[in-house]
């Protein structure tokens, strides 16, 4: 994206609801969210924009759960208005902004359809080169999230010095980063999700991440895959984030798990073939609203069983670092179905405490 491109969208970000209240009116606000049909602005609720800058993301970051499409406030107006390059869509967001109208040089990208840039082969090597997390900087900044032990099964590694770019016209870094690796339903690998550390120490205002614009980006093939930890038979817990999931796997070892590393892909994951139940561990949000909706539909199309798993706060994250290991077990004992009582928890006690 262009300079000009780049301070439209920061600009229309500060003026995210406004935004939405005029090119998506058809939506409503819930929370520190706005949902719509689509980017058309037809009602419904499966496209979510999110509002304020949050741990999750910037402001003016829309997701449609129901087609994984994903972009920000420019690609609505785009959108919205039926506009075909970036002088149009540029004239149509200063106007709103009522900035004078200037002549940009350089056209939007379009809508991406959920997956990242990089290639397959980029990622391979880049998992490939990297090292085991035991005694790094990722061992570290999970266990101060509250994860004592990281039940990841290979899924997740460790480079020293791993390449970051904050945008096409600044030079490269270099930063600590957690590298976990994104498979298919047969174990390939397709992709993998960076977690650029910072290696000074636990900033409770970055929760650990490095000090820099965006410190998590993934590359490689993303849609319908995951990083996965554990092999399926018949039951799958599935849910966003990587720190959510490890946070049940610290609980539940055994039941296996797999994070799609944001709320549009988790509603566009792929499900393996013999799965008889689906546990959804949502975030509690507006998105995740969306995404179990759209992903339970999915499932019980095919014979699979639902079942939500919900934090009691934002995320099971912040549930194990707000209220230990043995709450967060109490309570997913509440929501397991009986047998999984039995076959995960029970026999995970020994292994989690």
């Amino acid at each position: 994206m262009s300079r000009d491109a780049s301070e439209l969208a920061r600009r229309l970000a500060r003026e995210a609801e406004a935004v939405c209240r005029h090119y998506l009116s058809n939506g409503r606000r819930a929370g520190r969210y706005w949902l719509v049909g689509d980017v058309h602005n037809t009602p419904g609720r499966s496209m979510f924009v999110r509002l304020h800058e949050s741990s999750k993301g910037p402001a003016g970051k829309w997701t449609d759960a129901a087609t994984g499409e994903h972009g920000d406030l420019l690609d609505i107006i785009r959108e919205c208005r039926g506009l075909q390059d970036f002088h149009e869509v540029a004239d149509e967001a200063r106007r709103f902004l009522k900035l004078p109208r200037s002549e940009p040089q350089f056209a939007l990208k379009p809508i991406r359809p959920g997956v990242v840039a990089g290639s397959q082969e980029t990622a391979r090597r880049l998992f490939a080169i990297s090292s085991s997390i035991e005694g790094t900087v990722v061992e570290t900044y999970l266990q101060r999230r509250g994860i004592g032990q990281i039940h990841h099964g290979g899924s997740l590694r460790f480079h020293p010095r791993c390449y970051y770019r904050p945008d096409q016209h600044l030079p490269t870094e270099t930063w600590p980063a957690m590298i976990a690796s994104v498979t298919d339903l047969d174990g390939r690998i397709t992709g993998v999700h960076r977690t650029w550390l910072d290696p000074d120490g636990f900033d409770r205002t970055r929760l650990g991440k490095a000090p820099i614009d965006t410190p998590r980006r993934a590359m490689g093939d993303l849609l319908g895959n995951a990083v996965r930890f554990g092999v399926v038979e018949d039951v799958l817990a599935a849910g966003e984030g990587l720190e959510t999931i490890l946070s049940l796997r610290y609980v539940l070892p055994t039941l296996p798990m797999a994070a799609a590393l944001s709320a549009n892909h988790l509603g566009a994951m792929l499900l393996p073939s013999g799965l008889r139940r689906l546990y959804i561990a949502r975030d509690d949000d507006a998105a995740g609203d969306a995404v179990q909706e759209a992903l339970t539909q999915r499932a019980e199309a095919v014979g699979v069983e639902v079942i939500p798993l919900s934090p009691r706060l934002g995320d099971f994250n912040e549930d194990l670092h707000t209220f230990g290991h043995k709450a967060l077990r109490a309570a997913l004992r509440l929501q397991l179905v009986r047998e999984d009582v039995v076959r995960f928890l029970h026999s995970s006690s020994v292994a989690a405490e």
